[in-house]
């Protein structure tokens, strides 16, 4: 078999990821949180919980919190989006600087 020419190294990552992570609500959260949340919001807060299609996220201030609680539903919509399905009903937003 020849090929054309050398293929992208993320191509054969992306497809070990997907083998190697859990197959649960909040690990396909965390993966695709940066799309969904933005970059303003990925960098200071993470999901770091899931019960019952609530995800928990972690903010490094309350100000943060704040603001994403504001804004849950339009993330949530995002987040769903991504997912390609309805599994997130809401996020429960705390003011807890996420473990590392």
């Amino acid at each position: 078999m020849r090929r054309r020419g050398p293929r992208p190294v993320a191509v054969a990552l992306d497809a070990v990821c997907d083998r190697l992570a859990p197959a649960t609500l909040l690990a396909e959260v965390q993966r695709c949180w940066p799309a969904a949340a933005g970059d303003a919001f990925a960098a200071q807060a993470q999901p770091v919980a899931e019960r019952e299609g609530v995800v928990t996220v972690a903010c490094r201030s309350a100000v943060w919190a704040q603001e994403l609680d504001l804004l849950s539903e339009h993330v949530v919509g995002r987040l769903n989006d991504v997912l390609v399905r309805s599994a997130v009903r809401g996020l429960r937003v705390q003011a807890r600087p996420p473990r590392p």
